[in-house]
């Protein structure tokens, strides 16, 4: 890029930055994730936040820069670059990038730590290069937070390069408490079932009815398909994709397989194959769409290979675009406990025992909580149905029963009931 066609890039990045005392829309606090987000400012770290587009990666980075101009960090100091505006589209690789931020140090004249702020940073070609760089920066100090929309962002030469040097945030949409906080809502059954009949994408709370909802979130889909996975990957079937990221979603909390899914669209006609749907899958978790829960062999303490379950990152997926096909309250609740065992940072697993099934076996460091999840207990049968996996269970580790119901259950030969809506405070 030439030094005029820079300056052009230079003048626009003015508007979204903070170095003449405007600041930016930062979005509804997401003040979890803040939390986290503080005890590691002020070290080298490299910061990474990853997750799905328009989880609110972008509004974060910029609550987090807020938050530094509360501290006393001169807005000066401060580098913010969102590379899915198009007006940065001349900023396409990790030189004119270096450029750019070459050009901000010579004209806004920051003093001390700068702060580098880049917003989906996967479309900058070669940025491993720009971020290492600057990382190891021993005659001038900088301190990094980058977001970018696909797992597979930090594999490979990266991780080798930065190995030990970045910590790395997973986002997600909002939670029910972030739900209720956007909405001025009070915690209980019908804010939880509004809630899961919605979704957490952040920017649904300000579109006026269903009907702009469900084309928001079309679009979502739409753009994360197209700009994520087929341009990407020059995928030669984007329908066969589509229909396969819409099988995950209306089959999602079910157990299944690589070669089920293969033959069902076989059985309907459809020439694949097990490696093309097993990429197409991938490239689907990688984008965050689904997130995979593998089987795990409770008595002898295995993960099993085969068979796994999916589960969205949004119910809003199944909410607003595929509300058609049957898919009960207790599967949606179950996704929506998935999710936030996720979201407090829980390794999450498909529990397996002779002849019976634990929803989640869940572990965070040395805490491990078994889970069981029930629409309603309305009967005995029911009760003792799904008490039955959890009593199954022979060592001594949390157990819990997770409802819709009206009324709290007592503590059952150690098994503790919790209502959806209280969940999160449990864990």
């Amino acid at each position: 890029m030439d030094y005029s066609s820079m300056e052009e890039v230079f003048y626009t990045l003015k508007r979204y930055n903070y170095w003449y005392g405007e600041l930016p829309e930062a979005g509804y606090a997401r003040i979890n994730y803040l939390e986290r987000f503080t005890r590691y400012i002020g070290n080298s770290l490299v910061k990474v936040l990853v997750g799905q587009r328009r989880s609110g990666k972008s509004f974060l980075l910029r609550q987090i820069a807020s938050h530094l101009i509360r501290l006393g960090v001169s807005p000066k100091n401060i580098f913010y670059l969102n590379k899915e505006f198009i007006e940065f589209d001349d900023v396409a690789d990790f030189k004119s990038l270096d450029e750019l931020i070459k050009m901000y140090k010579l004209q806004v004249k920051p003093r001390g730590k700068i702060y580098l702020f880049i917003d989906e940073i996967q479309n900058i070609f070669q940025w491993e290069k720009l971020v290492n760089s600057y990382s190891q920066n021993y005659v001038d100090s900088y301190e990094l937070f980058i977001s970018g929309s696909n797992s597979k962002m930090l594999s490979g030469d990266l991780s080798t390069l930065l190995a030990g040097r970045y910590v790395n945030f997973e986002i997600f949409p909002f939670s029910y408490e972030e739900y209720l906080g956007i909405c001025n809502l009070q915690r209980g059954k019908s804010s939880f079932i509004d809630y899961l009949q919605s979704g957490g994408l952040p920017e649904l709370f300000s579109l006026p009815d269903n009907e702009a909802r469900r084309h928001y979130v079309s679009a979502v889909k739409d753009t994360i398909l197209l700009r994520d996975i087929v341009q990407r990957h020059a995928i030669k079937e984007p329908k066969l994709l589509e229909d396969i990221f819409i099988y995950l979603i209306n089959t999602s909390s079910n157990l299944m397989s690589i070669n089920n899914i293969t033959n069902y669209f076989r059985s309907r006609g459809r020439k694949t194959s097990f490696d093309t749907v097993a990429n197409y899958i991938g490239y689907i978790e990688d984008v965050f769409l689904v997130h995979k829960a593998e089987r795990y062999d409770i008595r002898g303490k295995d993960i099993i290979l085969g068979n796994v379950k999916y589960y969205c990152n949004d119910l809003s997926y199944k909410n607003y675009l595929f509300s058609g096909f049957a898919h009960g309250v207790g599967y949606q609740l179950e996704n929506l406990v998935f999710l936030e065992l996720r979201r407090q940072g829980y390794e999450v697993y498909v529990g397996i025992l002779p002849g019976k099934e634990v929803d989640f076996v869940a572990r965070k460091a040395e805490r491990l909580v078994y889970i069981q999840c029930a629409y309603l207990l309305p009967e005995e049968s029911t009760l003792k149905r799904e008490y039955a996996s959890l009593e199954a269970i022979e060592d001594h580790y949390e157990k819990v029963l997770v409802s819709l119901d009206d009324v709290q259950f007592p503590i059952k030969d150690g098994i503790k009931h919790i209502q959806a809506w209280n969940l999160d405070s449990f864990l």
